[in-house]
């Protein structure tokens, strides 16, 4: 199973590489998969890499989906 998570780019570094915000953590990724990214532009991350531009309202509720998903698996003690 793949996991790709919607990130803010928050700083643009060379041509190709971009700094975003993950949850607060800071990580840098390539955008050589991506065209026409912004500071401020969300972006969809799988290893390392911005696999297409997402809008900030779909990127708001797929955040808020993983937020729910945490809280239950904190209430329900972790997973196994």
């Amino acid at each position: 199973m793949c996991l790709a998570i919607p990130a803010r780019i928050e700083q643009l570094v060379g041509k190709d590489s971009a700094i975003v915000n993950l949850g607060g953590v800071k990580k840098e990724i390539s955008l050589a998969l991506v065209e026409d990214v912004a500071v401020g532009d969300y972006v969809i991350v799988h290893v390392g890499y911005a696999l297409q531009k997402l809008d900030e309202e779909e990127a708001a509720r797929t955040l808020e989906v993983f937020a729910e998903f945490n809280a239950m698996n904190e209430a329900a003690g972790g997973l196994p």
